[in-house]
Order: structure tokens, then C-alpha cells, then sequence
């Protein structure tokens, strides 16, 4: 099956603490059915020095969320559903608020 959320996509998310927050996705995880957005879900990890990292301490990185909390962004910025025609020869996604190819 097409995916229909894809790495560079711009997501709304619809549910938890970053509701209604919209991002690029960073990396989609289909195995695991989850996708790390830019700049949301932030976590805190603690990490002890190493040579690459000499100081060590506390860094902020995003945390994966699950491809049902998030939606693509339609041209108005709102949460869309995602189709798929063809047009020629090629399979298009398209949004199913506003028939725009994404």
C-alpha cells in the first residue's frame, strides 16, 4: 500500500500535549506505524559524555508520535484526509478538502 504521510510532508497533529501544532515530518517509522515531526513532542534525554560529546547532559530531541494523532496540511494550513488518483500515468496524492495534489 502508497504511504500517505511521507518524510518532508507538513502534518497537523490532532490529538495529546502538541494539539493543533503543524511541522514537517523528520522520518517515518512503517514498522512501528509512527512518525517524528519537527519541533514537536519534544522529550528530554540524558546523556553521559562521550568523545564525540565531550559535555554530556541534558538534550531536547523529538519523540515519535503515531500516524493516527497526525494529518496532513492542506493548502490552508488545515487537517485533511489523503487520496490517491492517478493522473496519466502516475499515481498523485491528493487532499480530500481541497483536491490539491500534495
Amino acid at each position: 500500500m502508497a504511504a500517505k504521510i511521507k518524510k518532508g510532508d507538513r502534518v497537523v497533529v490532532l490529538t495529546g500535549k502538541d494539539k493543533g501544532r503543524t511541522g514537517a515530518v523528520l522520518k517515518v517509522l512503517p514498522s512501528e506505524n509512527r512518525v517524528v515531526v519537527e519541533g514537536v513532542n519534544m522529550v528530554q534525554r540524558h546523556t553521559r559524555p562521550s568523545q564525540a560529546d565531550p559535555q554530556g547532559g541534558i538534550k531536547n530531541k523529538e519523540a515519535s508520535l503515531h500516524l493516527s494523532n497526525v494529518a496532513i496540511a492542506d493548502a490552508n494550513g488545515k487537517a485533511t484526509r489523503v487520496g490517491f488518483r492517478t493522473e496519466g500515468d502516475k499515481k498523485v496524492r491528493f487532499a480530500k478538502t481541497t483536491g490539491d495534489v500534495i
